[in-house]
């Protein structure tokens, strides 16, 4: 269970099993238990789903960078609607169908890293683990899905959340607050996930050059790619670690974003200047 429903601040565990209460429109009548449907699975009824959805949404929005309460927020708001939407665009692709047919998961020992490395310059596995050594990250910290009651959409939101880090490494994007709000604005208008697009709250967080920065650059380009693209879900990217990346972003129709960490860093180098121009006057 998420840190905030095992410590009992959404007061998941504190709910009485015998308690009666119905809840209009529930699944659940009352605040029962229901039986886990596969290993790790944390059912939740009506009233807890909202309380968790709640509260992981605001400790997101205060610590944008807690990736716990960000994964729980994707569960609890993504039933009943939008997870089996995605499921089913699944079921209607070929390469998606048989993504649930073998339900391949992405850590380090199903694609490891020397071999990423290896290969070809400008192809995706290697970018995808250039992007992982330059951010410091690992495949294997991703949590496993537990409050998605549908076992096969659990593991479509784990497929999503597994293949989160390529979609960085093929755009580019980096992982501090103004990349990763650009990137989950692309993944709404790709998936339709909510959490994706409640994250663009965490805005409100960013400094005024950043946040300008965010409206007149990432967003109109998570706008264009994210109508245009395919839906990256149905990708087999461990199929594609040799393809070449702008080759690939050509096909799944996704435009390469400007360079951000190149533009921080003329930022960067322009207020230097500045500054010594104002130490020499």
């Amino acid at each position: 269970m998420s840190v905030l429903a095992s410590r009992g601040v959404l007061g998941v565990r504190a709910l009485p099993r015998s308690c009666s209460v119905s809840v209009v429109g529930c699944r659940y009548i009352g605040f029962s238990r229901p039986t886990p449907k596969y290993p790790g699975h944390v059912p939740l009824n009506f009233v807890e789903r909202g309380a968790l959805a709640v509260g992981s949404a605001v400790g997101a929005l205060l610590n944008p960078r807690r990736a716990d309460l960000i994964a729980t927020c994707g569960e609890a708001t993504a039933t009943p609607y939008f997870i089996y939407r995605l499921r089913d665009a699944m079921l209607s692709d070929p390469t998606g169908r048989q993504i649930l047919r073998e339900r391949p998961r992405i850590t380090s020992q199903t694609l490891p890293l020397p071999y990423l490395r290896s290969l070809p310059e400008n192809s995706v596995g290697r970018a995808y683990a250039t992007w992982l050594d330059r951010e410091g990250v690992s495949p294997d910290t991703r949590d496993n899905v537990q409050y998605i009651d549908d076992e096969e959409c659990a593991y479509v939101m784990q497929r999503y959340r597994e293949c989160h880090d390529f979609y960085h490494a093929v755009t580019g994007l980096p992982t501090f607050v103004e990349g990763e709000l650009a990137l989950k604005a692309f993944e709404f208008l790709n998936t339709l996930i909510p959490m994706t697009g409640l994250s663009m709250f965490a805005a409100v967080r960013l400094k005024p050059a950043e946040r300008e920065r965010l409206f007149s650059l990432w967003l109109p380009w998570a706008v264009r790619s994210g109508l245009s693209s395919r839906e990256l879900i149905n990708v087999y990217w461990e199929k594609v670690l040799e393809k070449d990346v702008d080759e690939l972003r050509a096909e799944l129709g996704i435009e390469k974003p400007p360079d951000m960490r190149e533009i921080r860093r003329m930022i960067r180098e322009q207020r230097k200047r500045e500054k010594e121009k104002l130490q020499n006057a």
